[in-house]
Order: structure tokens, then C-alpha cells, then sequence
């Protein structure tokens, strides 16, 4: 059947409908003459047939099928099918087809709409200044674009189905846009989706995919959102963008036999400077995250791609946000030239390569993210590359979980690396490595090894490791509060001409040594604790000479301190204690110093070679059997500096080690404090007035316990463990630190220092991690008060299998276990407390008192700030205060209000309103330095 071209009779026009059909009467005999007759607005009604017509559009008019879908095809000989040059036309299920290799539908002008059409043999093209929507289209056997948008068109594609395609899916070209919904586009002989020029597309819960190249491919300046897509099966990359330099390649980072490879253009950046390293690193994370996001993905997954999942290369800058990368053919995440890639709870698993893989001077930033279950690294880092990781996990990596070299550098913040099958992080020739609150477990090597490299620690855990900490360089590593536990060899490995700074540290459960110093090492050593040793504490080898202050070393099954022969160094205010072996031993030529030693509570304290020379100054022994080590004579010990971020302080800066623990938190030793001082102090807290007088109360109860205890008379029944219910601000953490100094004033704790936890620190991620990361908290605190700060969060509402369950059983035990020796205080919101005291049975028996903390009122509020105002020296005027207590009460007190962290945020808001008022006079005098008027108060407070 055909559009004919035999005598037309005239047509009828009922209810604004033109038909056309091969015959009958009141009909077109071709589409075209339909059209020229229907007014703007009229249905072309085609009865089924095959037309062999080249239309052209400009009107408002719709052609649809009278029967349906499938019964209408348009296809002429040569050129499109269907040309829309102008007008509002709707296309409606039709068959079209081009002809001549060209396009099947050409919209180049206009605001055309397409429903429920199938083109073939032709792609879409939609260009110029149109516009166009297709919706529920079928698009498919087209020799090249499936549909292509052009000039400063503007495309919807809705519900459509878009291929085989000859050459890409969608290409959206110049200043384009293009929005596609619900729309599938695979079996592409290129790419799925293609942006040039200065194009912008949006997809949503779109399938893209199953073509020979590239997923998404992006060249140039453009501007892409992929929201709910999902990206399978490519055989290149799952998402390319080239940006606008030159792509130096590089691979994915396979860090073979604990090291990394990587090819092309990686330049060597050697950041000698620790500290100036972590604050560059911070820089350069914090450039990352003002990236312009001019490519973003929002929870889509990239599946089986032949090679990377993302590549980034030239300028290209993007962001992913809850995306799902695995089983890429390449590294899952590539950044390379000066890329710039933001991560947000990205998850990498499953992969045969490589994680993320950054170099050149690429910059990366990830928060939330999981890399697991890698077949080469977690992260490898290479050129002047840097990577900021942030509450990230990597684990379960067949080659080392991070990897640096050749001037790569990352910064790992509050960050798990486990399970890699060599190294948890290796740092080598050049790399840099920063990590803060992060910790290292049940690497197969070294949970840190750094060749040729640098690395900051601070606070951070390494353990279950076969070495805790390895350094082979020639710059100067920190481990600033770092704990290294459960290793199967050496805690820390300080290889021959390095030298390292240990800072507060705790080195224990050792298979051999806790801290070794090989041939020529050095190192300074402060404030740190080592015990838990089936070797020596330390050991220092021939030629080493390391600089230990202040430390602790107890529990080895040999010596605690080893100095092998021709070994030197310096042991100031240095305890050693419980050795089976000599808690000293001197090798031959050695000349080690120590000054105001203690050892105690040991068999033996010295055995030294009859050819060393050892220096004893000012040392002493206690509670040992068998004693040779010179003590008494000798100057005084002299005062060394402290170390501060790897730097030494000025002479005079240090403190006596004595006075050290009681400084850590501003507290005095117990033993020093009356109870009546601390009673003083407790009420001199602003506020508060029932919970002083309950915390007076439980002191007047402790002490007449103490007194019966001391007179040999049985104590009467009674719990210490407290629940502080109140919100945020109000005071919890200063009242149980004075809680427990008042005990330890009494006598009731050996200490009464406070240590604080929450779900984080109790918690683990795993089966078997709860009860362990619990009693080490716990173990922690004894002798003192257990703070626990939104206890609550251990029994998530209506998660009865969450781990936190387990936490709260390993308290209840440990309370048992130890009750006379620990305090537990519990604390958060008062409804969420009262669920968390019902969670578990033994909870109500041990908790049997509830210290209320009301909110601040306004009065309490303003008592605060001046007490900030006199402390850093302001002066409120009257009607400055006035003004405080109208705007304290204006707030609105929810349960997000913050009371005394609230005061205190208003008056350092105030001091910044007075400095901009005061920088605008000409010559300020005191009193204008000083006085706070009421001009200073925020008003952006009152909507806080």
C-alpha cells in the first residue's frame, strides 16, 4: 500500500481530524496533501500502509497512526522520513525510516514532540535552535547516531529504547542540552553517550550501555548529572572525560610484591617537611572539593567495563555521590594530568585491578567511601598526586591496600585499611604519607612501610600486623599518639640511617621487639610506653643512637633495653619494670647514657659487657633481687626539649614527667586535691543547681563509705555508676570529670581522670571486633571514670542484631569484673536513655541513679559569656547584656539547641562583629578595644 497518486476526493473535516488513506471517500490520498488541508491544531488520522513520502513540517498539526503502533510506516526512497522545520507537530505511533543513509527524523526547528515511534535506518537529529521531546520511542538498526543533538537544541528523551546503533547512542554536540529519563540505550558500536563542545545532558535512572567503547564519553568544557543510571557492560571505559589538556597515560597501579608500577609522565615531588606536607595535603583537599562538579554521578553503578570504570584526564573535574563501581577491567576510579575527582560514599568491590589510582597532578577527595576486594591496591598514588581520604575503608586488597611513589602523596583521615595481603600502606621513592585517627589491621607485611619516602601518624592504630611500623629513609617520619598492637614481629622498625620521632605512643603485644633500631639509626623517642614484649622493649643496634625521653617499658620476656655493642644514645626519665631478662643489658664499645632512671619491680636490673661504657646519672632502683646499676651520684639530669610535630620546642619548654599526666586534662593529681576544693569548684559552674546538689549528696555518701571501710565495718550496698540525661551543652563531660577527681579524692579511685567514648570506639565493623575494641576502652579507663557520650547510639532503634548489642554485654560484664576499680557514666538525650537503659537486663541493676541536666536559661546563658568576656578580656556594657538575655530568649530551644555551646559560639560571633566595627576607626583607643556594645550581638542568632 502507497500514498497513491491517483484523483483526490474532497476531504471531510469532522472534529478537526484530516484521514488519509490509499482510497475511500473523504480522504488524502498522501500525508502531505493532509497536511497543506488541516488547519493548525487538526489530527492527520493515516490509515495503515507503507508511505514512501519525504515529509516537512512547519505547522501545528499531529500525525498518528489510526490503527496503532506498527501499522504506519513512513520511508522514502532518499532523505528523512520526517523533516520538522518549525511549529508545535506530534509525531505518534509511527513507523519511520530513512532513506540514503541520512537521518530518518530531522527536527531543526520548531518544538516537536514524538510518542511511541520507532525509526530505523536513520538516526534522530535534532538541531539548531529546536526543540524536541521523544517519549516511549524505539530507536534501533541505525548506521550511525542513534540520535544526535546539535547547535543550541534542546532534546527530552523519555521511556525510549535506543539501539543496535551503528556508531553512538545519544550525541549531544555543541551547545546542546539533552534530558534523558527511564531510557535505555545499549548495543552501540561506539559509545552509549557522547558530549562534546560546551553541551550539557542530564540522565535519570537511565541504562547505558552494552556498546564497544565507552560507557559515557565527555570531551570538553560540558556539563553532565547521571542520576539512578546504571552503566554495564562497555568495552573501554564506564565514564571518559578527557577535559582539556593532553591525557598522559598510565596504568592502574598494581603495586606488585608490595610495590607499585606506574607508566608515563609521573614527576617526583620530595616533601621533606612533614608538617608542611599535612598542611598542603588539607590545601589541595580542600581545592578538590570546590571543584566546579561540572560531571556528576549520583547513585549509579558502573559494571563490567573492559577497561577503567572512570577515567579523568586533562582538566576534567567531577564528582560521584553514592556510586557502586565493580568488576571493571581497569583501576575502578583513574585521575590522572590535573583531574580533579570528589568521592561521596562511593563503594569500589570486586575488582581485578586497582581501586583508585590517582597521578600527575591530579587531586582527589573521597569521604564515606569502601574499597574492598581488590585484585591490585586499594589506593596507588604516583607523580605529584594528591589524595585525601576521609572516613574511608580499604580492605581486603591482593597487593598493598595504599600505595605511594614517585611524589604521590595522600592524607588518610579517620580512615580503616585491613586485610591487605602485603602492606597496609607502603610509601616508597619520594611518596608522602599523612594519617590522622586512622588505623591499620591484619596486614600479612608491615601495617606501615615507608622506603624512601615520609609519613605523619598521628593517632592512629596499627595492629595484628606482621610488623607494626617499618622506615627505611632518609627524612624524618612522625608517629605522634600512635598505638601499635598484636604484631607478630617488631612494633616499629627503624631501618639503618633512618631517623623517626615517636611522640606518646604505646607500643605492646610484640612477637620480638617493640622499638628497633638497626646499624646508624637515630631517632627521638618521647612519652612513649612499650610493654607486652616477647623480646626487648628496645633495641639498639651497633652505631645507633636514639634520643628516648620519658618513656615506659615494662612486661618483655627479655631485656628492656638492648643496646647491642658499639650502640650509643640517650635515656632520660626513662621506668622499666617486670623484665625476665636484665632490665638493661650493655653491650661491648657501647656508651649509652642514662639519666634519672627508674627500674623496678624487676629480677635483675643490669648486665653489661666488660668493654662497654655506659653513663649512669641520678638512676635509681626499687623491688629488685639482684642489683649493679650505679644510682645516686651524678649530676642532675638536665632538661631536654619537648617534641612538638616532629620539631624540637625552645630549651626551658618541657615538663617534668610527673606533672605530665595530671596537665593532660587540665586536673590536678588526686592525691593533691581536697574534696572540699573540688566541691568548691563544682559550684562555681554556672547552672546546674540540682545536679550539684546530687553530685554533693553521692560525696558526702562516698566519703561515710570510706570511713566505714576504713574502721572495718561492712560498706553498705551502693552503685557509682551514673546515667546523665540531658542535652547537648549542658555540661555532662565537665561534671563527670569532676565526678571522678572527687572520688579519687576520697580514696574511692586511684586516679578519678576521665576517659571519653562513644559508639565509634566501642563498636567494630565486624564479627569478633566488638568485645576486644570494648575492653581496651575499658582497660583504659580503669582506675577512672568511663565517659560514655550518646550511649544510646549502642542500641540503635529497631536494629536488634547491631554489634552494639555486644558492647553493651562486654560493659555489663567488665562492670562486674572490675566495679570497685572503674566508674561508668553513661550519657545522652533523656527519652533515648531511658531505651538504652531497657536494651539489656543488667543495664537498670548497675545504672540505679539519673542525674538530670536542665537547659541553660537565659540568665545561666549570659553568666557564660561574660565569664568568656573576662577571661579573654572584654568588657560588656549594660545594655550589651541586656541584649544578650533578649537574645538568649528569643532562641528557640530544641533539641538541637546547643546551651553552653551556644553561649560560647554568640560571644566569639561578638568579638567578630566588635573587630570589623573597631578596624573601621581611625585611631581606637583601649576602651574601644575592649567594650563589647550592643551593636556587637548577632542578629543571625535569633534564627539559629
Amino acid at each position: 500500500m502507497n500514498g497513491g497518486t491517483g484523483r483526490t476526493a474532497q476531504p471531510v473535516m469532522k472534529h478537526g481530524v484530516v484521514r488519509v488513506a490509499e482510497r475511500g471517500w473523504g480522504t488524502h490520498r498522501t500525508i502531505a496533501a493532509a497536511v497543506r488541508a488541516a488547519a493548525d491544531g487538526a489530527v492527520v488520522s493515516l490509515q495503515p500502509g507503507v508511505y514512501r513520502e519525504s515529509l516537512v513540517l512547519d505547522r501545528t498539526v499531529t500525525l498518528t497512526a489510526a490503527k496503532g503502533p506498527g501499522t504506519v510506516r513512513i520511508a522514502p526512497a532518499r532523505g528523512a522520513a520526517v523533516t520538522v522545520s518549525g511549529g508545535a507537530p506530534v509525531l505518534r505511533h509511527l513507523d519511520l525510516a530513512g532513506g540514503g543513509g541520512g537521518p530518518a527524523l530531522l527536527i531543526r526547528g520548531g518544538d516537536a514532540r514524538v510518542e511511541a515511534c520507532t525509526v530505523t535506518a536513520g538516526s534522530v537529529e535534532v538541531g539548531h535552535d529546536a526543540r524536541a521531546a521523544l517519549r516511549d520511542c524505539v530507536v534501533r538498526d541505525v548506521p550511525g547516531d542513534g540520535v544526535r543533538v546539535t547547535g543550541t537544541a534542546v532534546a527530552a528523551v523519555t521511556g525510549c529504547t535506543l539501539g543496535p546503533v551503528g556508531r553512538h547512542g545519544v550525541h549531544v554536540d555543541d551547545g546542546a542540552r539533552a534530558d534523558l529519563r527511564g531510557t535505555r540505550v545499549d548495543r552501540a558500536a561506539a559509545c552509549a553517550l557522547v558530549l562534546t563542545g560546551t553541551a550539557s545532558v542530564t540522565a535519570e535512572d537511565c541504562f547505558l550501555g552494552e556498546c564497544a567503547e565507552d560507557t559515557v564519553r565527555v570531551g570538553g568544557p560540558v556539563r553532565l548529572l547521571l542520576s539512578g543510571c546504571r552503566l554495564h557492560g562497555a568495552g573501554g571505559h564506564g565514564l571518559r572525560a578527557d577535559g582539556c589538556a593532553s591525557a598522559a597515560g598510565s596504568d592502574g597501579g598494581d603495586g606488585r610484591d608490595g610495590r607499585g608500577r606506574a607508566d608515563g609522565s609521573a614527576r617526583a615531588a620530595d616533601e621533606a617537611d612533614a608538617a608542611g606536607a599535612a598542611g598542603a595535603a588539607g590545601a589541595a583537599g580542600a581545592a578538590a572539593g570546590h571543584a566546579d562538579d561540572r560531571i556528576r554521578l549520583e547513585r549509579c553503578e558502573i559494571l563490567r567495563t573492559g577497561r577503567e570504570g572512570v577515567y579523568l584526564a586533562g582538566e576534567a573535574e567531577a564528582r560521584l555521590t553514592d556510586c557502586h563501581l565493580t568488576e571493571t577491567g581497569g583501576a575502578a576510579l583513574h585521575v590522572m594530568d590535573d583531574a580533579a575527582l570528589v568521592l561521596d560514599r562511593v563503594r569500589a568491590v570486586d575488582l581485578p585491578g586497582t581501586a583508585l589510582a590517582v597521578g600527575g597532578d591530579a587531586r582527589v577527595r573521597a569521604t564515606g567511601c569502601v574499597f574492598t576486594r581488590t585484585g591490585a591496591n586499594g589506593l596507588y598514588g604516583s607523580g605529584s598526586s594528591l589524595t585525601v581520604l576521609s572516613d574511608c575503608e580499604l580492605s581486603a586488597t591482593a597487593y598493598s591496600a595504599v600505595h605511594l611513589q614517585g611524589g604521590g602523596r595522600a592524607e588518610l583521615r579517620s580512615c580503616a585499611v585491613l586485610d591487605s595481603e602485603q602492606h597496609g600502606v607502603r610509601v616508597e621513592h619520594g611518596g608522602h604519607l599523612t594519617a590522622l585517627d586512622s588505623r591499620v589491621e591484619r596486614a600479612a607485611l608491615s601495617g606501615v612501610d615507608v622506603e624512601d619516602g615520609d609519613a605523619v601518624l598521628r593517632r592512629c592504630s596499627v595492629s595484628a600486623c606482621a610488623t607494626g611500623v617499618r622506615l627505611r629513609t632518609r627524612h624524618r617520619p612522625l608517629l605522634d599518639a600512635c598505638e601499635i598492637r598484636s604484631v607478630r614481629t617488631t612494633g616499629v622498625e627503624v631501618g639503618a640511617g633512618t631517623g623517626a620521632t615517636l611522640t606518646d605512643c604505646v607500643v605492646e603485644d610484640c612477637g620480638t621487639s617493640g622499638v628497633f633500631f638497626e646499624r646508624d639509626s637515630e631517632g627521638w623517642v618521647d612519652a612513649t610506653a612499650v610493654g607486652d614484649v616477647r623480646g626487648s622493649g628496645l633495641v639498639v643496634w651497633s652505631g645507633a643512637r636514639p634520643r628516648v625521653f620519658a618513656t615506659r617499658i615494662s612486661g618483655t620476656a627479655k631485656n628492656g633495653v638492648y643496646a647491642h655493642d658499639g650502640a650509643a644514645g640517650v635515656f632520660e626519665r626513662c621506668t622499666i619494670a617486670d623484665t625476665r631478662y636484665p632490665a638493661l643489658y650493655v653491650g661491648a664499645k657501647a656508651t649509652p647514657v642514662f639519666r634519672g632512671l627508674r627500674v623496678h619491680d624487676t629480677q635483675e636490673d643490669l648486665s653489661a659487657h666488660a668493654d662497654s661504657e655506659p653513663v649512669f646519672e641520678d638512676c635509681r632502683t626499687e623491688n629488685v633481687s639482684v642489683t649493679t646499676l650505679p644510682a645516686g651520684a651524678g649530676p642532675a639530669p638536665e632538661r631536654k626539649p619537648a617534641v612538638h610535630g616532629g620539631r624540637a620546642a625552645p630549651p626551658g619548654g618541657s615538663q617534668p614527667e610527673e606533672d605530665k599526666e595530671s596537665a593532660e586534662d587540665g586536673e590536678g593529681s588526686g592525691a593533691a586535691e581536697t574534696l572540699a576544693g573540688l566541691l568548691a569548684e563544682l559550684d562555681r559552674l554556672v547552672g546546674l543547681d540540682r545536679v550539684k546538689q546530687e553530685v554533693a549528696s553521692l560525696a558526702k555518701v562516698m566519703r561515710m563509705v570510706k570511713q566505714r571501710q576504713e574502721a572495718g565495718l561492712q560498706p553498705p550496698p551502693l552503685s557509682r555508676h551514673l546515667v546523665f540525661a540531658g542535652n547537648p551543652g549542658t555540661g555532662k563531660t565537665t561534671v563527670a570529670r569532676l565526678y571522678g577527681r572527687i572520688l579519687a579524692a576520697l580514696g574511692m579511685l586511684s586516679h578519678g581522670r576521665l576517659v571519653e567514648a562513644d559508639r565509634a570506639a566501642l563498636v567494630g565493623e565486624y564479627v569478633g571486633h566488638t568485645a576486644p575494641r570494648t575492653t581496651a576502652v575499658f582497660r583504659r579507663a580503669l582506675g577512672g571514670v568511663l565517659f560514655i557520650d550518646e550511649a544510646y547510639a549502642l542500641v540503635p532503634h529497631g536494629q536488634v542484631s547491631d554489634f552494639g548489642q555486644e558492647a553493651v554485654a562486654t560493659l555489663v560484664k567488665l562492670m562486674e569484673d572490675h566495679r570497685d576499680d572503674v566508674v561508668v557514666i553513661v550519657a545522652g538525650y533523656p527519652d533515648d536513655m531511658d531505651r538504652f537503659l531497657g536494651s539489656n537486663p543488667g543495664l537498670a541493676s548497675r545504672f540505679t541513679r539519673t542525674l538530670s541536666f536542665d537547659d541553660y536559661a537565659s540568665d545561666d546563658l549570659v553568666r557564660i559569656v561574660e565569664h568568656q568576656a573576662q577571661l579573654h578580656e572584654y568588657r560588656l556594657r549594660e545594655d550589651t547584656v541586656a541584649g544578650l538575655t533578649s537574645l538568649f530568649d528569643a532562641m528557640e530551644r530544641t533539641e538541637r539547641f546547643g546551651n553552653g555551646r551556644t553561649a560560647r559560639q554568640v560571644f566569639q560571633r561578638m568579638t567578630e562583629l566588635h573587630a570589623q566595627r573597631v578596624a573601621d576607626l581611625a585611631s581606637p583607643g583601649a576602651e574601644d578595644l575592649t567594650l563589647v556594645l550592643p551593636q556587637d550581638l548577632p542578629e543571625e542568632a535569633l534564627r539559629s
